[in-house]
């Protein structure tokens, strides 16, 4: 089943001057996929996720998540829709320092309201400890290594179980042991959990090691 679908996107910028960026984009993710998208920088892979990601709906041709198109939708809908549906991990954490590894993981659950908080602050233990990180959740943040701080960041794209995780740079800020600390995790997100996660990237092991690239050219899929 398509979990995430784009039908002939394309996408301009008019300033300076008029610029196509992306031309065209038809894809298709299936539940459960690992895909990686890369390209040079300048070749539409963060404009394309933050399509992907409905953050930016200023575009033409029509993207549909979970069969459902998302054309003509409120924000605050696809913002509601968002938080649902879509986990994000960036290339920096953005965890708040002062709160515990727990607080920042139950952050969007929080926001969702879809459970008490008994029962999201049991959700986010449990997130941690699939991460290997239940003996931090009482530790502040900022306490925390840089390695723990990005997989309490993936903890917390997890809590709401959404369709999609979205990760712009996951390990664009780790060496290259956390890199594959990390990697490893999403690997059996996905084989073990049925996740599907769809990443920009640099790292080229990282890529070939996922189900799937894309990889983009000058706003085009390449192959």
């Amino acid at each position: 089943m398509n979990i995430l679908e784009t039908k002939l996107i394309n996408k301009y910028f008019y300033e300076p001057t008029e610029f196509h960026v992306l031309k065209d984009i038809s894809i298709k993710i299936q539940k459960g996929e690992f895909l990686s998208l890369i390209g040079k920088s300048g070749s539409g892979k963060s404009t394309l996720l933050y399509i992907l990601s409905t953050m930016d709906t200023d575009y033409q041709g029509e993207l549909l998540i979970d069969g459902l198109s998302t054309k003509g939708i409120s924000n605050d809908a696809l913002a509601a829709l968002r938080n649902e549906k879509i986990g994000f991990v960036f290339q920096f954490h953005y965890l708040l320092p002062e709160f515990t590894s727990l607080q920042n993981v139950m952050i969007p659950a929080l926001k969702l309201g879809k459970w008490g908080n008994d029962e999201i602050e049991h959700r986010a233990y449990e997130k941690l400890k699939l991460l290997g990180l239940e003996d931090q959740a009482q530790k502040p943040s900022s306490k925390l290594s840089g390695g723990q701080q990005q997989r309490v960041a993936i903890a917390r794209a997890l809590i709401n179980d959404p369709l999609i995780i979205m990760g712009d740079e996951p390990t664009g800020n780790l060496d290259s042991k956390n890199t594959r600390i990390v990697f490893d995790i999403f690997k059996e997100l996905t084989e073990a959990h049925g996740q599907t996660i769809v990443a920009v990237t640099h790292d080229d092991d990282f890529a070939q090691n996922s189900h799937r690239i894309i990889e983009m050219r000058d706003g085009a899929i390449k192959s």
